[in-house]
C-alpha cells in the first residue's frame, strides 16, 4: 500500500471520528444551544388562557433577546439584561396608541398584584414620545407604578420584531423570550393571573 493511500485513509478516519464526536455532543450549531429548556410546558400554559388572553402565544422553545439599549426616564441607558433573575412582562406602547391607553391600567394592576422579586411589568414607549406627553398619558389614566422607559429611535423594537402597537413580550428569568402578545388584552383577567402565577410560583 502506497504512502499516499495511507494518508487518505488516516484523513478519512479522522473525519469519521470528528463527526461521531459532534453527533454525541448534539451538534455544534451555536443557535441550537439556547441555554436551559423552558421550565414549564408551553401547551399547559396556553391551555390556561381564554378570551383575549389567547392572543398570548407561548413559544415551543425560548428565544434570545437583543442587548439593544433603551432609555430610562432620566435618560440613562439600560438593557433588558438588567431585569434577569425574574419573569418580566415587557410592554411596547406609545402615547398615540388608543389600545395602549385601554390596557395600561390593567398592566399597572398586574404589577400591583404580582410585582416583586419574581415578576415585574416593564413598559417601554417606542418611537416619538416626548417625555412630558408620556407623563401626561400616565397621569390621565391613573398609572403611577410603571416605568417611563423610552426607545426613541425604535432600535429595541426593531430588533425584537415589533411592528404594531401594543406588543407585549414575556421573558423568563434567564432573559429569554418565552411568549408574545400582539395587540391589547385583558391582563386583569383570571386566566392571565393563573398563567403568570404558574410561572412565578413554580420557577425552575
Amino acid at each position: 500500500m502506497s504512502r499516499s493511500t495511507l494518508v487518505y485513509i488516516a484523513v478519512g478516519l479522522c473525519a469519521i471520528a470528528a463527526a461521531g464526536f459532534l453527533a454525541l455532543r448534539g451538534g455544534s450549531d451555536p443557535q441550537a444551544d439556547s441555554g436551559a429548556p423552558m421550565a414549564h410546558d408551553p401547551a399547559e400554559l396556553q391551555a390556561m388562557l381564554d378570551g383575549s388572553m389567547k392572543k398570548l402565544r407561548f413559544h415551543s422553545a425560548p428565544k434570545p433577546v437583543p442587548a439593544t439599549a433603551f432609555q430610562t426616564k432620566d435618560g440613562q441607558e439600560i438593557t433588558l439584561k438588567a431585569y434577569e433573575g425574574k419573569h418580566v412582562l415587557v410592554n411596547f406602547w406609545a402615547t398615540w396608541c388608543a389600545p395602549c391607553r385601554k390596557e395600561m391600567p390593567m398592566l399597572a394592576g398586574l404589577q400591583s398584584d404580582l410585582g416583586g422579586e419574581a415578576f415585574e411589568v416593564v413598559t417601554i414607549a417606542t418611537g416619538r414620545n416626548p417625555p412630558p406627553a408620556m407623563v401626561a398619558f400616565f397621569d390621565e389614566i391613573g398609572v403611577d407604578n410603571l416605568p417611563l422607559h423610552r426607545d426613541p429611535k425604535q432600535a429595541l423594537a426593531r430588533e425584537m420584531g415589533v411592528a404594531g402597537l401594543p406588543v407585549t413580550v414575556l421573558l423568563d428569568p434567564e432573559g429569554r423570550e418565552i411568549a408574545r402578545m400582539l395587540g391589547d388584552a385583558e391582563w386583569d383577567s383570571e386566566s392571565a393571573n393563573a398563567a403568570l402565577r404558574a410561572l412565578i410560583d413554580n420557577p425552575a
